[in-house]
This record gives C-alpha cells, structure tokens and sequence, in this order.
C-alpha cells in the first residue's frame, strides 16, 4: 500500500512538473523588459532633441519673407522653396561648393596622408625622439586662433599663398594633421607587427608594406580620419574669412556670413543655405559611415 502511494505521488509530480514551463533564465548584461522599454524609451527621446534644431531649420527655410523667423507660426499658411531657388540662382551658391570641395577634399587627402604615415612611423619604428614628437603635435592644438592667425598670415603672404586654395589647404592640415596622427597611431598599435615582418620577408619596402598590407586593414580609421578632415574644413570660418579675399573663393561658412550685415539680415536665405550645406557632408557620412564606429572604438584598446 505504502508502495504504490509513493509511486502515485511520484508520478503526479512529474505530470506537474510537465505541466510547468521552465522558467527563462536571463543571460549576463541582459536587460530585463522593462529595462529595455526604459532605454528605448531614452533613445528616442535624445533622437528627437537632436533632430529638432534640425527639423525646424528646414522649417524656418519654408518662409518666403526674412522675419517670418520672428512669427513661425505664420510659415505653415505660406511656405514655399522660393529661399531655395533665390539662393540657387541669384547667389554665388555653386561658387561656394566649389570652392568648399576644393578645400576640403584637400584637406582630407593631404591631411590623412600625412597622419597615416606619421602615426605609422611613430607605431612601428623608434627613432630618436619619437614620443617628445607626438606630444609635440599634440601641444599645437593647445594654441587658440586668434594667436594664430597673424604669424599664419605673414607666412602665407610671404609664400604667396594669400587668396588661394592651397594656402588654406595647408592651414587646415596644421589642424587636422596632429589629431589624426594620434588617431592612427593608436589604430596602427592594434594591427599586429607580425604582417610587417611577413612583408618583409616576402620582400616588400617598408613603404610598400605600409601601402600594400597595412592600409588596407586601417580602412576604419583612415575613414575616422577622413571624416574628421573633411569637417574641419568644410565647417571653419576664421581662417577661411582672413586668408580668403575673392568672393568667388568663399566657401560656405563664409558664404553664410554674406546674409546678415550692420542693416540687414535675411535669415530665411541662411537657414535655406544652412540645409543646401548639409548635402554634401550628409553624401560624405554616407560613405564613410561603415567604418566610423569600428575606426573610432579600436583606437583606443592599445595604447
């Protein structure tokens, strides 16, 4: 009797215990729903913030007249794209891109040339003087623009470089140059030293291994690099309003500055202007933007 109530007993707890789904055990770093209800819920929030001084320059673009700024609850009843068409055929709009272009894809090539091969040679070889060289670079970007801007001045002139592209050019690397060499350097750290001595044996200069075997694996940071390049030059105003004296040399940031004077100020040809400026470096970012998170976090795991 006692026998058969122990199996009866046991037999009921199985079909119990079938009964019951396992209960789901959560993972390590695994956010719970609410969790993750929470962070989304964050997420969106700081996206909607920062799109809004977006969102509502494209707004303010939309009005016809220049002080709708001051009502923009009028622009909804009235909007329109004639800023647009005033700006792409009444101003030097396409003079400015061009000049904007210039300047800045030079930049980026000069500029992320020269970092690349300086971070390289800082990251693979060590001469005399290495590390005081990189700090070296580093102590540049210590000194703001206004203490800048007169010797830059005198050396431009001297080289004849005044009111030209490439006079603004080499400005530009002055800037981008010693972040991007420190960017590279740390990217250049994470690439194992056994590929420059398999180079070697299969017979390559230093320079070719650099430009055979290791560029092609520092893609990631060269597009960090680039992208950084490419928004200095392209977003820079005090140098580019001193050192660039034509009108038809301006580029978009100083452009910019042609809308609003001591009398006037025609706001609604600006922010239609501001939204023409975000295409090409939108175009950019779109390119390089598989590489950008990869090139910015790998940097930094060797130092």
């Amino acid at each position: 009797m006692s026998t058969t109530t122990v199996e009866t007993s046991a037999a009921a707890g199985e079909r119990d215990s079938a009964a019951v789904p396992p209960r789901r055990v959560r993972r390590r770093g695994e956010q719970s729903p609410t969790g993750r209800l929470v962070s989304h819920g964050i997420l969106i929030v700081a996206s909607l913030i920062a799109f809004f001084p977006v969102a509502w320059l494209i707004y303010l673009s939309l009005g016809p007249d220049k002080d709708d700024y001051l009502h923009p609850g009028g622009i909804w009843s009235k909007m329109s794209f004639s800023n647009y068409s005033f700006v792409l055929q009444h101003t030097e709009f396409f003079d400015w891109l061009k000049s904007s272009l210039i300047v800045s894809l030079g930049t980026t090539v000069i500029g992320v040339l020269i970092a690349a091969t300086t971070g390289y040679a800082v990251s693979r070889m060590r001469f005399p003087g290495y590390r005081k060289f990189m700090w070296v670079l580093l102590v540049t970007q210590m000194f703001p623009v206004a203490v800048l801007m007169v010797p830059m001045y005198q050396i431009l002139s001297d080289l004849q470089l005044i009111d030209s592209y490439l006079g603004l050019i080499l400005v530009y690397c002055t800037t981008a140059v010693p972040y991007c060499a420190w960017l590279l350097k740390g990217y250049f750290d994470t690439i194992p030293f056994e590929i420059d001595e398999a180079g070697r044996v299969d017979g390559l200069t230093p320079f070719g291994t650099f430009a055979r075997l290791i560029l092609p694996l520092a893609k990631p940071g060269l597009a960090v690099a680039a992208f950084y390049s490419f928004l200095t030059a392209f977003g820079e105003v005090a140098f580019a309003s001193t050192f660039m004296l034509s009108d038809t040399k301006y580029t978009f940031a100083v452009g910019l500055q042609t809308f609003v004077s001591e009398h006037d100020a025609q706001r609604n040809l600006m922010a239609a202007t501001a939204v023409l400026i975000a295409i090409p470096v939108s175009a950019f970012f779109y390119l390089v933007q598989k590489n950008l998170v990869t090139g910015l976090t790998a940097g930094g795991t060797k130092g």
